[in-house]
């Protein structure tokens, strides 16, 4: 058989590639909740692109099935066993500060820009052009290939737990939902749920914590924070102090006032929650200017323990739970949501990214014991155990011959901090499609792909189908 040029294949679809790409980018596929129905559980743009993945798939004779609507799949190929490639059409809320608009898919630079370009909607799409082309070539394959497709991937993985109940489970595969060459070990994923316990007596001072609200979801660092305050002293000092405050750290910020009420405000920067030092976490520095004044007992017992047990402490050393391991470095902590009202009382949502080899019910209780030394009570604690395949497994093998074989650089296997649909599969890890020295711009405003990678990275995929499945 005739060696085949992969990326002269692709470079053949390349304008139904980057058309298609941006068509998919265009629907806000952000979750909303407010819409969710049985035909549509995570909101209707959600669901507009599962269904346009899925009509494309038709249009094109692949084997489609839509599962419930919380996933679907692509198929192609015959034999007992199943390749696995697990995508996600569900992207993170759009945040601010974007150059064009979020969901335009402008092209500029070379690069296409939206939520979800590199995160992981122009992945999926390569990933399907890859299987259309291994289609349109004919190849012959001894095993299935199914494209599954996930709609909650960056919440709570119903979807995939709802697939997975229903439909098979590969034999091995892969995720194009993060860097290559190839990521083979995951860190464990904490959600923790904290809440403020009621204060007896109530003292108060000079200044009342109305609100506090800051992030919209753990796996995000918060870009913005806001904070209502009711005055019984200057309303001028505390301006003062707070202009003083933001200037001092070169933050963007603002106030507006009404009668007694001070409304605030602080600009962070967004980052993915896996490493949070990349990111400027709004709501610590909101938190630590109102720990400088002398506020009621709730809000102050609120914003103290957002001092001293988190702020700027991304590897958990106040917490007491500061960890490292050979494989996949070092623990991480990120509070990606805060929510306080002086008449439902404060909660804060914390990721934590454990290593593989941590004792995380060790790291509960120091957790836990910090809870309540800081007038709080641990409401969740629930973890998705680390994922971790072997160097020397079949799967591997294969697809460090076809990055290096793409590529010409050597495919080293890579650990991190992130969750990837990899650790849905028994067998499975993440591929891409993020090249060496790119910058991660997941999770980030003007979040975006460079074509030449998109049109690589399907290469890459197309090569990777026809050597698991041939």
């Amino acid at each position: 058989m005739t060696k085949i040029n992969w990326l002269d294949e692709v470079e053949k679809r390349k304008e139904a590639l980057i058309k298609d790409t941006q068509s998919f980018l265009r629907i806000n596929s952000v979750l909303n909740e407010e819409e969710a129905s049985p035909e549509a559980p995570f909101g209707k743009g959600i669901e507009e692109a599962l269904q346009y993945l899925l009509h494309i798939g038709k249009e094109d004779g692949f084997i489609t099935k839509n599962v419930d609507h919380y996933a679907g799949h692509i198929e192609h190929g015959q034999g007992d066993e199943l390749v696995g490639i697990l995508c996600h059409v569900d992207v993170v809320p759009e945040g601010d500060g974007w150059t064009d608009a979020p969901f335009s898919a402008s092209i500029r630079d070379g690069k296409i820009f939206a939520r979800g370009a590199i995160d992981d909607k122009g992945p999926t799409m390569a990933a399907y052009y890859a299987l259309k082309i291994v289609k349109e070539l004919g190849l012959p394959l001894s095993k299935r290939v199914r494209i599954i497709i996930g709609t909650d991937e960056e919440s709570s993985w119903q979807c995939v737990d709802h697939y997975f109940k229903n439909e098979e489970m590969p034999t091995m595969g892969f995720a194009p939902d993060a860097d290559f060459p190839i990521i083979y070990a995951e860190k464990g994923l904490g959600d923790i749920r904290l809440k403020l316990k009621q204060i007896e007596g109530k003292p108060t001072g000079t200044a009342t914590l109305l609100s506090f609200d800051s992030g919209r979801r753990l796996n995000m660092v918060p870009d913005h924070a806001k904070a209502t305050l009711e005055l019984s002293g200057s309303l001028e000092e505390a301006t003062h102090s707070f202009n003083r405050f933001i200037e001092a750290k070169g933050l963007e910020g603002g106030y507006t006032k009404e009668g007694y009420a001070l409304f605030l405000s602080i600009k962070g920067v967004s980052a993915h929650a896996m490493e949070p030092d990349n990111g400027n976490n709004a709501g610590y520095h909101l938190a630590e200017f109102l720990h400088s004044l002398a506020l009621d007992a709730d809000g102050a017992a609120f914003v103290s323990f957002v001092t001293e047990k988190l702020a700027f402490d991304s590897r958990g050393k106040k917490l007491g739970i500061a960890f490292q391991d050979d494989i996949t470095g070092d623990l991480t902590v990120n509070t990606g949501v805060f929510s306080y009202s002086q008449s439902t009382g404060g909660t804060l949502g914390v990721n934590i990214r454990f290593p593989v080899t941590c004792d995380v019910e060790a790291a509960r209780g120091k957790i836990n014991a910090a809870a309540e030394e800081g007038g709080f009570e641990l409401l969740k604690y629930e973890v998705a155990p680390p994922h971790h395949v072997p160097k020397d497994h079949e799967l591997i093998q294969a697809l460090q011959k076809v990055y290096e074989e793409q590529t010409g650089e050597k495919a080293k296997l890579l650990s991190i901090g992130g969750g990837t649909y990899a650790r849905s599969l028994e067998a499975g890890v993440a591929f891409g499609p993020l090249f060496p020295g790119r910058e991660d711009v997941a999770h980030q405003k003007d979040e975006h792909i460079f074509i030449e990678d998109l049109v690589k990275a399907t290469a890459i995929y197309a090569q990777a189908i026809y050597e698991l499945a041939k």
